[in-house]
């Protein structure tokens, strides 16, 4: 029987220009699909879980026909607007202090290092300088007395699991972070950051020369017969007979799995560049990463190289039903991250913000993913919960290789999680998630 998917409008949803993306050269004009195609394999999304997806296909399946499609340019869609950590340990920000089960915890770092050493690969495969990929470590970062005894907990945690971290007092954060506004921080060391709009770029015009990427061509819908699915754009088609959908969110606009996905967004904002005389006013290192000690707290970069020294500062939570987002809901956030950047850099107190964005990510009420085949020959790599450089990267590599009959110990623990579960009726789910994500924020305090 044939079977037919129309596909809701995908608008944008990512309000705001991404600075990451901003600062980068202009890419290549896009190659959009304009003709109808037949191919041995789609991959639908060009972001983390996507890029990996095409990866690991035209690794396995040299010799056949791989063609990714992305509804925007590659880079300007939520993988190129996260705060730049592919992190390696648990990373749950759900909790209180990222603290779960020892052997769960164990087992999750064992899937994002393999996912960590997938992408190192392609880093080197590819010529990422150390400003796009860098295997530097990043800093749980404490403000406050809370934060402390967080960061203290997770680090009794992570030696049970038997891992290595770094504790830093006041005087080391400041030589790092030129800022005497932390109060301590813990430093673990095989965290990747990574500058996300070079890196998704870079990625995906190293894979070009294997595989055919149209960009800016969303998909309409999908119809399978005759043993094949046709994707049908605007001004085109592809014809395959396994498609790869690494739409994250968006896998709820292609008919799946309604009300079982929370939508959120987070907001960002960057510098201007700074002068020569801010950064030595600013002082530490040319270039850091701390994420809070509190997963409700603020995320900051200092960054140099293309675009120059600039720092970036993200937080500020927005549960939102519909996937959309808007430039008012951006300006809800200003106010926020004003405060937490003079807060931790008054030395800087005449540097504006050059540029502001929201990004969204996905996550279920009981926190598993959306993996395996949903249809006959339609596969899902979605639901990333919160840590998609790293999650989305495993779950499009898992993907591509269940998706090719090949073997892995990591895919019978994807098949094996339960569905996500259901979200109450609207308009409760966004009075509760609203509520909630208000009283973490206000639960987080100075780590904000």
């Amino acid at each position: 029987m044939p079977k037919s998917i129309n596909v809701s409008n995908i608008r944008h949803g990512n309000p705001g220009v991404s600075g990451w993306y901003a600062i980068l050269p202009e890419p290549k004009p896009p190659v959009v699909l304009e003709n109808d195609i037949t191919a041995d394999w789609l991959v639908i999304g060009g972001g983390f879980a996507g890029l990996a997806a095409a990866q690991r296909l035209q690794q396995l399946r040299q010799n056949e026909r791989i063609v990714l499609l992305d509804s925007l340019r590659i880079g300007e869609g939520s993988s190129g607007r996260n705060s730049g950590f592919m992190i390696d340990l648990p990373h749950d920000i759900s909790t209180d202090n990222y603290v779960g089960a020892v052997e769960r915890d164990v087992l999750q770092t064992q899937k994002n290092r393999y996912a960590l050493s997938f992408a190192a690969e392609a880093a080197e495969e590819y010529g990422f300088s150390k400003e796009v990929f860098n295997p530097c470590g990043k800093i749980n970062a404490a403000a406050s007395e809370s934060g402390d005894i967080h960061n203290r907990e997770y680090m009794e945690h992570l030696k049970a699991m038997g891992e290595d971290s770094t504790w830093l007092d006041a005087e080391e954060m400041k030589r790092i972070t030129g800022s005497d506004y932390y109060l301590s921080g813990l430093l673990t060391p095989k965290t990747i950051t990574i500058q996300s709009a070079a890196y998704i770029r870079g990625f995906a015009e190293g894979l070009s020369g294997n595989i055919d990427i149209h960009e800016n061509t969303p998909v309409v819908s999908l119809e399978r017969t005759d043993g094949a699915w046709k994707t049908i754009t605007p001004k085109g088609s592809v014809t395959a007979p396994k498609v790869i959908l690494s739409v994250n969110g968006h896998l709820q606009s292609f008919g799946f799995l309604k009300r079982r996905l929370m939508h959120i967004f987070l907001y960002a904002s960057m510098t201007r560049e700074l002068t020569e005389n801010e950064v030595h006013k600013l002082g530490g290192e040319p270039s850091w990463g701390a994420a809070p000690a509190n997963p409700f707290g603020s995320s900051v970069r200092k960054i140099c190289g293309v675009g120059g020294h600039r720092i970036l500062m993200r937080n500020k939570f927005h549960f939102s039903a519909s996937l959309e987002a808007s430039e008012s809901d951006i300006q809800r956030a200003v106010v926020d991250h004003n405060r937490s950047f003079q807060r931790r850099f008054p030395m800087l107190k005449d540097v504006e913000m050059e540029y502001r964005w929201g990004g969204r990510l996905c996550l279920s009420r009981n926190g598993v993913p959306v993996f395996g085949e949903i249809e006959n020959g339609l596969f899902a790599a979605c639901c990333q919960n919160g840590l998609g450089a790293s999650k989305g990267t495993l779950a499009g590599m898992l993907a591509a290789e269940y998706a090719s009959g090949h073997d892995n110990r990591f895919i019978e623990d994807y098949l094996n999680e339960s569905q996500p579960t259901k979200l109450p009726p609207e308009p409760f789910a966004t009075i509760g998630a609203t509520a909630y994500l208000n009283w973490q924020e206000w639960r987080a305090g100075m780590e904000k």
